[in-house]
């Protein structure tokens, strides 16, 4: 009988999609589904971006560089000079989307079997990726009653083994919206170094920061041979289907190694990369409405889901999502049930249970992840459908 590898059995199901399924089916009965569980932004991809492919004179569809076009990275370094970060072009890969540039970045420095620390919760497909390079995420536990902090170093150095190579970082934070401080950004640092570790700094929504200011693993003076950086343009210019992100390092070896597994899957998104020039000439103002738009949307959010009785969400201080914990049994079971068993006026709320996001057995039993990725009305609609699903739902505790 053939045999499905270790791996393939080993792999996650994403705690984003698994329940796609069951809101299908919702449609299919007339329900409205209100769809919290992706951070899937509904903000226009900016006009002008869509525009420089529409008038992309090109004969024929070449494969570009392994690394990108270096037209547009040279841009590129024009982007994160506004973002206080000095890089080469040759710093610079274009990946498929920040997927490859998180999958390139284990691969590239961490051996199977090697650990990687990471708070929790933290994005889900990390736990993929680690599976995929046959690395073992070993997590760190943040809590939602400090709003998601950073844990105390001590309980990184408590964690750290021989086999420990590296810290993974997200800020803002998915799922979380925890923005971390300049404080904590240095105490990891300092613990980087002390441990010789490298630091991976995923930064997907460095342009939608509340309630501090951002703060990039590469601001860090003394770490730049440790820092890998993974980016992409899927949040910030609202164009996930575009697959285009980017792997940035000043450690020449570590950039080396990752082109090699960029040249074996030959070159990233030709037309992508037209969309991502042309968004580095949009103008200075560009992130100030969709910035507005979602902070007004987080604190609808926030103050809609603490006035539920039962209910606590700490405000995130950026990108946009949030946990909250709600009074029920199990959330994989809430969600689902929301989905077969549940609608109020015709609708219902997809949500993403926190289980998957965490990395530790029994966490997230009570808590779900919650984008505010949808206009205000229909943000409303959804926590009028969640409001009214907690007062019935038969695990409620």
């Amino acid at each position: 009988m053939l045999q499905i590898s270790q791996r393939g059995l080993e792999m996650p199901p994403s705690p984003i999609r698994k329940l796609v399924p069951f809101a299908e089916a919702a449609k299919k009965k007339g329900t409205k589904v209100f769809h919290l569980n992706i951070g899937q932004p509904d903000v226009e991809t900016p006009p002008e971006i869509m525009q420089a492919v529409k008038n992309a004179d090109i004969k024929v569809l070449e494969y570009s560089h392994s690394a990108g076009n270096e037209s547009y990275r040279r841009k590129l370094t024009q982007y994160y000079k506004k973002v206080g970060i000095d890089v080469n072009y040759d710093q610079i890969m274009i990946t498929t989307g920040g997927s490859e540039a998180i999958l390139f970045g284990f691969m590239t420095c961490l051996n199977p079997g090697d650990e990687v620390i990471i708070p929790e919760p933290f994005y889900a497909n990390y736990n993929g990726f680690a599976c995929a390079a046959g690395v073992n995420v070993v997590p760190v536990t943040s809590s939602i009653e400090t709003g998601f902090a950073l844990p105390p170093i001590a309980s990184f150095e408590q964690l750290i083994t021989p086999k420990t190579k590296a810290i993974v970082v997200c800020s803002p934070n998915n799922p979380t919206g925890y923005l971390y401080s300049k404080q904590e950004m240095e105490a990891l640092r300092e613990i980087c170094l002390k441990h010789n570790l490298y630091l991976f700094s995923d930064e997907a929504y460095r342009e939608f920061c509340y309630d501090g200011s951002y703060v990039s693993a590469m601001h860090l003076e003394g770490l730049e041979q440790h820092v890998v950086l993974m980016d992409t343009i899927s949040k910030r210019y609202s164009a996930c289907g575009a697959r285009l992100g980017a792997l940035v390092t000043k450690n020449k070896a570590v950039y080396d190694a990752a082109l090699k597994f960029a040249q074996a899957r030959l070159s990233p998104p030709g037309l992508a990369q037209i969309m991502g020039e042309a968004a580095i000439d949009l103008p200075e103002h560009y992130f100030e409405a969709p910035k507005a738009e979602y902070l007004s949307r987080r604190n609808l959010l926030v103050d809609r889901l603490n006035n539920m009785p039962g209910v606590y969400c700490p405000t995130p201080g950026g990108a946009f999502y949030a946990i909250a914990r709600l009074p029920i049994d199990d959330s994989d079971r809430f969600c689902q049930w929301l989905l077969e068993s549940f609608s109020h006026n015709g609708a219902t709320v997809m949500l993403a249970p926190a289980t998957g996001f965490y990395s530790t057995p029994g966490l997230g039993k009570n808590e779900v992840r919650l984008a505010y990725v949808l206009e205000k009305a229909s943000l409303s609609q959804a926590m009028d459908c969640l409001e009214a699903a907690l007062k019935v739902y038969p695990g409620r505790i």
